[in-house]
């Protein structure tokens, strides 16, 4: 009997240590998986910290492919207009040559029919004085008459010069803007294409829900804490606010509507503004007179301008393209500020817009007109 009482209590000892035993060996598997899910999320996050990165690259560099292209464009289309003054400028000149050559040949004409008298024997016939005096003033006056004619052709000629002189380097100027043009558009297409990989690498990081909805939240959380130091900026300035009634502010890009105001985006998140379909490169404009209050990159939205327009009303514009204004500068209704893009991680263009009244998103369709 004592002999099975040791038996059975070595029994249950060593059953206790093999379940001790397995109890450990559990907790180390699952701390190892702990520390695997924390080295995944590690790596996840700093694998969404470098796509981020690259995309806010991509981004700047296709605003400044752009932002070439557009100044190029735009030097291109002054010089053609200075060409159009020199051609304007070259044919009255010609004009003018033309008549003053029919004039100095008349001249010649009649400096001719003149020398028909001989002022030798003028001279010397003293009896004549009153007629040797008048046909010597006529002489003179048309000798005078043909210099100055001789001297205005001859500044007429030196003009047309310097003017072929200015045309042919106008249009070298042209061709080789042109050719620069057609350089930039590619390295602009190019830049294109590095941002839509940088989008899609993105989205491939925040194909799971969860981690797109804490993406989200951050990006409203920046762009919530830009806008209230930029809503303490605009109470220190004052403007006066002349937008008019609500209802009445033009679109500022034309173009159907992909995100309603209030659209859900899950997990409790709205929408704070529209997001209207253009063309990339498509000119952004003002709705209203205001003020350039922040023109930069917003994680998340992209390029992004805002305007102050007075009595706390303020209009964003985002994931631009490029950026055509910067801050402190005055903008009326109807000026372009920006240019269509997708920057910020959109995949396809169009214009996020917002208007803020006191701070607060209000449903831009109250402040535009009817389309």
């Amino acid at each position: 009997m004592l002999l099975g009482l040791l038996l059975g209590s070595l029994t249950t000892t060593v059953q206790a240590q093999q379940s001790t035993a397995s109890a450990r060996k559990e907790l180390a598997s699952l701390q190892q998986e702990i520390k695997q899910t924390e080295r995944q999320r590690r790596d996840q996050r700093q694998k969404l910290k470098k796509a981020e990165a690259q995309l806010k690259l991509a981004d700047a560099a296709l605003a400044q492919a752009a932002d070439a292209v557009v100044q190029q464009q735009a030097k291109i289309t002054e010089l053609q207009t200075q060409q159009s003054k020199l051609d304007t400028e070259a044919q009255a000149l010609e004009q003018q040559r033309q008549q003053q050559q029919l004039l100095l040949a008349a001249q010649v004409k009649a400096a001719y029919q003149v020398g028909g008298h001989d002022y030798t024997q003028l001279l010397l016939n003293q009896q004549d004085a009153v007629k040797l005096e008048r046909t010597l003033t006529y002489y003179q006056y048309f000798n005078n008459a043909r210099m100055q004619q001789l001297l205005a052709l001859k500044a007429t000629v030196a003009e047309l010069d310097a003017l072929k002189q200015q045309t042919a380097a106008n249009q070298l100027e042209q061709q080789q803007r042109l050719a620069q043009l057609t350089s930039q558009q590619d390295e602009l297409a190019t830049a294109r294409q590095s941002q839509q990989q940088s989008v899609k690498e993105l989205q491939t990081l925040l194909s799971d829900q969860q981690q797109q909805l804490a993406y989200l939240k951050t990006n409203e959380k920046s762009l919530q804490d830009t806008l209230a130091k930029l809503k303490a900026a605009a109470a220190n300035r004052r403007l006066v606010s002349n937008t008019g009634k609500a209802g009445n502010l033009p679109w500022p890009v034309q173009g159907a509507i992909s995100q309603q105001f209030g659209a859900k985006h899950g997990g409790g998140m709205t929408a704070s503004g529209l997001i209207i379909q253009a063309s990339a490169g498509t000119a952004v404009k003002a709705v209203a007179n205001g003020q350039v209050i922040y023109a930069d990159w917003l994680k998340g939205y992209g390029w992004v301008t805002v305007i102050d327009h007075g009595n706390g009303l303020m209009s964003l514009y985002g994931h631009n393209q490029t950026l055509l204004k910067t801050p402190g500068e005055t903008v009326r209704t109807g000026d372009a500020v920006a240019l269509v893009g997708q920057s910020g991680g959109q995949d396809q263009p169009g214009l996020y817009f917002e208007i803020r009244q006191k701070g607060s998103a209000v449903n831009p369709l109250r402040w535009l007109s009817r389309p």
